[in-house]
């Protein structure tokens, strides 16, 4: 009599403070074969990270007063094969950038289908049907990219960031609630 054993599932992590969100992903990737461990702050991912040593990682990169990018950094240290990729509501190149060199596999704006995100995490090169547009930014996408990598540069500290931007701190939390210019 041949036994077969159950294919291990594959573990991933899903890092995001919006509860609704970090269940729609375990329910989406639970379906497509996948272990769902979730966490809504960096303490928890770390600790289920420690623990249950997941292959894979969706991480928002904004959490409720902590960075996204905090997680991925200490994330690729205790698991440097992890294949993690980053979401976000609020997209510049200044956070793709350092979301890539802190070892992300992929940067993905939301909403998202579960379906990139697999891709994403199957990648192992850039993805050549990506349209670059010819026009140039507007001015406002220009400020909210460099506002994304002064906030970068100061390690999320939005006191610090405003003081190197000249704003006020409120006037700088106003700006970050807005959604990003598209063009």
């Amino acid at each position: 009599m041949k036994v077969t054993r159950a294919r291990p599932k594959r573990k991933m992590l899903v890092v995001d403070d919006d509860d609704a969100f970090r269940e729609a992903m375990e329910l989406e990737f639970t379906d497509r074969g996948f272990q769902v461990l979730l966490a809504p702050d960096h303490k928890s991912a770390i600790g289920l990270a420690s623990m249950h040593r997941p292959g894979y990682a969706v991480i928002d990169l904004r959490l409720a007063g902590e960075r996204g990018l905090e997680v991925l950094k200490e994330l690729k240290e205790l698991l440097p094969e992890c294949r993690a990729v980053v979401l976000t509501g609020y997209g510049s190149i200044a956070t793709a950038v350092e979301a890539v060199k802190l070892g992300a596999a992929h940067y993905l704006t939301k909403p998202v289908d579960p379906d990139a995100i697999v891709k994403a995490f199957e990648a192992t090169e850039g993805d050549p049907t990506v349209t670059v547009s010819m026009s140039p930014p507007s001015l406002a996408r220009h400020e909210r990219e460099y506002i994304e990598y002064v906030l970068a540069a100061t390690g999320g500290n939005i006191s610090e960031a405003a003081r190197r931007l000249g704003l006020h701190r409120q006037s700088l939390q106003r700006k970050l609630r807005k959604y990003p210019p598209r063009k």
